[in-house]
């Protein structure tokens, strides 16, 4: 093997008496059949907090999710409490999904802060990530981590970390966790024992009172009693949603659910899908399989952690189909703005939010209806962190992102597919009580507002080789800019690093007044936008793409459809063959 010195340097230390033996055998098997990829990539650097935390590969080495990884980030947060809040007892909150591990790392995170002093609630056994935030709140606790890779694949694992809000970490606590732990020079600086007692764990008793707190939101006035047999599909994808997202939608009165059985035993294989990522169609088979032999009326899936969920609905053709992301935000937008003006509740400041890589039908709905739109960077921490500075002047109402995550009221700060499945399931019975399907409000709401069409290309570059590629994309797209997408000119670029924004024809600049984030966004003269982000939590880049068409009839729908998609592939052929 030809490695560089600094990488066998960090093989020989995971081979030393600082690492237990099942992973020096595991690092030395590697070493011994040669793997030279994989130890490259185990080895080359640390895992470094991207969206709130830690995501990657589960294995020995600084640039995997292990226990060591998981000890030394655990006690970098444990020295930045412990330095930032005096005079006071620290409380925090502990929670895990249903992968592989997730225990294990949530016991040693515990573990960890405990042996620093800390005050740890600790959740036995899976909840949802929105549950963790919503605890944090409840409990006054200062900070709190869930260990969940989210959506990624069955290999990975994941730990984010939550700050006194409920949301999770940003500037300058991240930067502040990240600095103390690479003050850690050794996993023996790691506190792996002691404090046991400071330990606490929670009961039953907080499932519920979560679920009280979600019913309070609801716009009920009897419409649900009347749909409360409406046949209702769900998933839990093997993950979370199984403890919470039946038994809310048993609050609210919805009393025939159908939750997919063979997707419902938590486990971290996750055997039934190839991504337990509700974004995939073929994650949502068995769902939607489900939906039509019980003609349910929605057809919901959540995805390991709960954080987000999947929609189908039927078509006018009788076929159970998916709804993407922006058009679910748009519909629970449209729904809970409407539903809140029926019962006369607008507070003056009201507001919704929406990333700047979601659809902008958010906008002219929330114009409708006389509501402020916030716009933030791509990540629910960024609403999360709004919502927490406006809370003493303006009520959050409802928000979302294009990535399958919404959030109705306030009582957590981060993307809650409970709460979400309560209200989709609330929005589709209000719809049912009125004879209305999904699909008609959707082609009401385009015949109002335009027909807003969005495509996804997500590009996977791993390892180290391919963050670096990943880099240079980015680098190309700043240095040459496309003049013409889709054949229409290029008349703005944003440039969320830099935090400007120019017009090439004219030289206009102006600031943006948001966070710095490697972000590019592209405007073309007919008001199409394409934007180029690298994912902080995988290895990929992903290109996000918006369209508008006018529609005058409900006939015209599949056709006005079909040109949309023309011009998405068209626009996204030229950004991709630059």
């Amino acid at each position: 093997m030809h490695l560089p010195q600094e990488i066998t340097r960090e093989i020989q230390r995971w081979l030393g008496s600082d690492y237990d033996e099942h992973t020096r055998q595991r690092v030395q098997s590697l070493v011994d059949d040669q793997k030279e990829s994989e130890l490259m990539d185990a080895f080359y650097t640390k895992l470094e907090f991207g969206t709130g935390g830690l995501r990657g590969l589960m294995g020995p080495g600084p640039n995997r999710m292990n226990q060591y990884t998981v000890g030394v980030a655990t006690q970098g947060f444990a020295n930045y409490l412990n330095n930032t809040i005096k005079g006071q007892e620290i409380k925090v909150v502990v929670a895990c999904d249903s992968r592989h591990q997730s225990q294990y790392f949530a016991q040693i995170t515990a573990q960890v802060f405990a042996a620093n002093g800390c005050r740890v609630y600790l959740y036995p056994a899976l909840r949802p990530t929105p549950q963790l935030s919503f605890t944090i709140r409840y409990l006054a606790c200062h900070a709190g981590v869930m260990i969940t890779a989210s959506h990624n694949p069955k290999e990975y694992n994941g730990y984010k970390a939550y700050w006194s809000d409920g949301g999770q970490l940003l500037s300058p606590h991240d930067r502040g966790v990240m600095d103390e732990v690479n003050r850690i020079g050794s996993v023996a600086q790691v506190r792996f024992q002691g404090g046991s007692q400071r330990i606490e764990t929670l009961d039953e008793s907080l499932d519920q009172v979560y679920r009280d707190a979600l019913h309070q939101l609801s716009f009920d006035n009897g419409f649900v009693a009347r749909q409360s047999n409406m046949p209702i599909t769900y998933s839990s994808l093997h993950g979370t949603g199984i403890t919470q997202v039946p038994q809310t939608l048993a609050r609210w009165g919805f009393a025939n659910v159908h939750v997919v059985d063979a997707q419902a035993e938590p486990n971290g294989q996750f055997p039934t899908v190839i991504y337990p990522n509700p974004e995939e169609e073929e994650a949502m088979t068995l769902c939607l399989r489900d939906a039509a032999a019980h003609k349910a009326v929605i057809a919901m899936a959540t995805d390991p952690d709960s954080d987000r969920v999947g929609l189908g609905i039927e078509g006018p053709d009788g076929r159970y189909a998916l709804l993407n992301g922006n058009q679910i935000a748009s519909l629970l937008v449209d729904y809970v703005l409407k539903l809140t003006q029926e019962n006369q509740a607008f507070k003056p400041g009201d507001y919704v939010v929406r990333t700047i890589v979601s659809t902008p039908l958010i906008d002219k709905i929330a114009h409708k209806y006389g509501v402020q739109v916030y716009h933030t960077l791509t990540g629910f921490k960024y609403i999360g962190d709004l919502i927490t500075r406006l809370q003493d002047n303006q009520r959050f109402l409802v928000g979302g992102e294009e990535s399958y995550g919404y959030m109705v009221g306030s009582l957590t700060r981060d993307k809650d597919a409970v709460v979400s499945c309560a209200f989709l399931a609330e929005m589709a019975a209000y719809y049912q009580d009125k004879g209305m399907s999904i699909m008609d409000v959707l082609i009401n709401l385009y015949l109002e507002h335009g027909l807003y069409r969005e495509k996804l290309v997500s590009i996977t570059k791993k390892g180290k080789q391919g963050t670096e590629e990943i880099a240079d994309m980015m680098a190309r797209l700043r240095r040459q800019p496309p003049s013409t997408l889709g054949g229409v000119a290029v008349v703005q670029v944003w440039d969320y690093h830099t935090s400007t924004w120019w017009t090439p024809e004219t030289s206009q600049q102006g600031r943006i007044d948001l966070p710095k984030s490697n972000v590019l966004q592209f405007v073309t003269h007919d008001g199409c936008t394409v934007s180029a982000r690298p994912s902080g939590t995988e290895p990929k880049i992903k290109f996000y793409c918006s369209v508008r068409g006018n529609l005058t009839d409900k006939a015209c729908y599949q056709a006005t459809l079909a040109k949309l998609d023309a011009k998405l592939d068209a626009i996204m052929g030229d950004l991709l063959a630059g």
